[in-house]
């Protein structure tokens, strides 16, 4: 049940109005990064989630992302008022002030409808997690050039408050996946291939135009991993080393999983058990 109060999350103040900067604002409602796509993002996760306290925390954050959005669109309004009855700020952007009427619509800054593809949805709790702190990140640059591009100080507090909420969802969705207690980069239920998940493979070699040489760094010899260079292929073998390409067959149930996992989609015997288990219960 959603339930709309007539009160702003963060009170917006406007004072000059920017109609080519509340475009350039379009891009936090109906853009890859913006308001919109998040609610929906962790609103849809929140619903196929079968943990019910990371339920919770996702339909939290999603219904928040709604408050946000209603924050952005008044900021937009306000900057957008203009085109309503000057030619030369409805020039601006005559998508928006024609065909908008110089409201918000769910369009981004340069025009592109909003799309459920903006959406990362995979049904796994942990990936969806780690989705979406990836995308509080990116939210959170995105309002970082924003602030940069204006000089209304009611505008530049209204986007730190919202700029800001980024970094705590990001905190809330990194700690809830620490919390299930799998292993750092367990995914899913079937385990990698034994030595060939270790091995990083140099493919970008030589010296180039600007100087650029093969680096060591915790990317390739940390965590486990090491480099392999590239082969010589002789038409019949690899030799000299290489990547490990001996046919290995997946073990299903082999990676180490949580007790808060999402079900397994498409392992028919656990799936039985499931079943199983829920008609004695």
């Amino acid at each position: 049940m959603y339930h709309h109060v007539k009160k702003l999350m963060y009170t917006v103040n406007v004072g000059e109005p920017d109609p080519r900067f509340g475009n350039m604002l379009l891009e936090q409602f109906g853009g890859a990064n913006g308001e919109l796509a998040a609610a929906m993002q962790y609103s849809i996760q929140g619903l196929n989630c079968e943990d019910m306290a990371r339920k919770d925390l996702l339909m939290d954050i999603g219904t928040e992302e709604l408050s946000h959005l209603e924050i952005v669109g008044s900021l937009i309004r306000m900057h957008l008022r203009p085109m309503k009855s000057d030619r030369g700020a409805a020039e601006a952007d005559p998508l928006v002030a024609i065909a908008g009427g110089g409201g918000v619509s769910l369009y981004n800054s340069v025009g592109n409808a909003w799309t459920a593809d903006y959406l990362k949805i995979t049904g796994d709790l942990a990936v969806d997690l780690r989705s979406n702190i990836a995308a509080e990140a990116r939210a959170k640059i995105v309002y970082e050039r924003l602030i940069s591009f204006t000089d209304d100080v009611g505008t530049k507090q209204a986007l730190q408050f919202l700029m800001t909420r980024e970094i705590t969802h990001m905190k809330a969705f990194s700690a809830a996946l620490e919390s299930m207690d799998k292993p750092e980069f367990s995914i899913g239920t079937i385990a990698p291939t034994p030595g060939l998940v270790d091995q990083y493979f140099n493919a970008s070699t030589g010296e180039g135009d600007h100087g650029e040489t093969d680096h060591v760094g915790p990317w390739n010899s940390e965590h486990g991993l090491h480099i392999v260079n590239s082969v010589a292929w002789d038409g019949k073998e690899a030799r000299d080393g290489g990547l490990n390409v001996r046919p290995y067959n997946p073990q299903p149930m082999s990676e180490k999983t949580s007790r808060v996992d999402s079900t397994p989609v498409g392992d028919r015997k656990i799936m039985k058990e499931d079943a199983q288990r829920e008609k004695v219960a």
